[in-house]
């Protein structure tokens, strides 16, 4: 289950990395960085953190994905796509982030991280990538100030941690994860802030 969630998770995340390097009119190179980042880089710093083999070191696998999917981006014209009218950003990003809150939960459980350890290597895989990938292109993380975001993956992995990873439960935790970002989107929910 864990290749399986990995794969879901950098098909969303290229989706979408393709998606803000577009929004941000980086050329090609920039907007393949932005794809490879994204779908690619939280789990590089998960594989590190729990001395794993990098997944994306040593399988052909996850650069292929990225690659398919810039292709297929790029020939079917996806960047002239209103992507906020029909939602593929917000779909394909909320697919990455649970996916990858799940494979980070899978392998912190392996690993026999305790629960922060399991929270941590979550938040970490579902959102590394797209950290790296704002700073570069000199924007505030998405998950420091996107509504319920980094809240979703927290929320799952403690999910995972109460209640095993058992394929049952991961394709449960999957389907409501991506349900409760969509809906906390659509219905602006936030954490309270503070002003200064």
């Amino acid at each position: 289950m864990l290749e399986v969630t990995d794969i879901i998770g950098i098909i969303a995340f290229a989706i979408s990395g393709f998606i803000i390097g577009v929004r941000n009119k980086l050329d090609l190179l920039g907007i393949t960085i932005s794809a490879f980042l994204t779908a690619l880089g939280g789990g590089i710093i998960r594989d590190v953190l729990a001395d794993r083999e990098v997944y994306s070191f040593t399988d052909v696998i996850p650069g292929s994905i990225v690659l398919a999917v810039l292709i297929i981006g790029i020939y079917f014209k996806l960047h002239k796509f209103d992507f906020e009218k029909n939602n593929l950003f917000l779909i394909s990003d909320s697919i990455g982030l649970v996916s990858f809150s799940i494979s980070g939960s899978i392998v912190a459980l392996n690993a026999g991280f305790n629960i922060y350890g399991v929270v941590f290597l979550a938040l970490i895989t579902a959102v590394g990538g797209g950290m790296i990938r704002d700073i570069l292109i000199n924007k505030i993380p998405f998950i420091l100030k996107e509504n319920f975001y980094g809240s979703v993956s927290i929320f799952v992995s403690i999910f995972l941690y109460v209640f095993g990873i058992s394929d049952s439960v991961i394709v449960l935790i999957l389907i409501i994860g991506v349900i409760i970002r969509i809906i906390a989107h659509k219905k602006n929910w936030k954490l309270p802030s503070f002003d200064v």
